[in-house]
């Protein structure tokens, strides 16, 4: 009997734990597939960014480069967030240098909600479905049992068969988990990469921004 078949003769629980865990593979690869495409291209474009930045007369002309590599708005934020404009409010309050700390830790905070996006999915995946398929066969040689226990003879014929389908649940839960768990590790890495190069960009662009006496972008 194979899992299609499992699927098909098992009961209300045994077929919502399937389509469950099919509904986590399909969404964690989905997430993984298009994580790593965007990561990739992300990690491209801020290195092309932040040379080009450096190698720009002024900011205008920064920012006119930086608009064909920056296809993820990761960069441009936060040079447009240097830009202090909330004169009379509680956001001016404080030196150019706190101020600029705090717009660009924002605009920091943006960009990496971007890059993290479907990590805890991946996370969750990963932690759970091992155990919705431990509960698929736990349920599965339950009802196993039951119909042995009617049938009135027990052989190791009649266990070993109903019990090793309701393992294949445990088999389907660490296939599913297990692509998530590495996923999340190396994509992880990757947001890790360009966290460190977003961070060191802002805190260079925070220097520069403190030290005009005044600051165009």
């Amino acid at each position: 009997m194979n899992a299609i078949q499992l699927f098909w003769q098992g009961d209300g629980v045994t077929k919502a734990v399937a389509l469950l865990l099919l509904a986590m593979s399909v969404g964690s690869w989905v997430v993984i597939l298009w994580k790593g495409w965007l990561l990739h291209r992300a990690s491209g474009d801020v290195e092309r960014c932040v040379a080009a930045f450096w190698q720009s007369a002024s900011v205008d002309e920064a920012l006119q480069k930086l608009k064909a590599f920056d296809r993820e708005a990761l960069v441009i934020p936060m040079v447009i967030a240097t830009k202090i404009e909330a004169n009379g409010t509680l956001a001016a309050a404080g030196d150019k240098s706190q101020q600029l700390t705090r717009v660009l830790r924002d605009a920091l905070h943006m960009a990496l909600a971007k890059l993290q996006y479907g990590q805890v999915l991946l996370a969750t995946v990963g932690s759970t479905a091992p155990f919705v398929g431990l509960l698929g066969t736990v349920w599965g040689i339950y009802h196993a049992l039951i119909g042995i226990a009617n049938a009135g003879q027990v052989t190791i014929d009649k266990i070993s068969g109903p019990v090793g389908e309701a393992l294949i649940m445990t088999a389907a839960g660490l296939a599913v988990a297990i692509p998530a768990v590495l996923a999340y590790n190396v994509l992880g890495r990757s947001i890790g990469r360009i966290e460190a190069e977003l961070e060191g960009f802002a805190r260079d662009l925070r220097e520069l921004a403190a030290s005009q006496p005044v600051w165009q972008a």
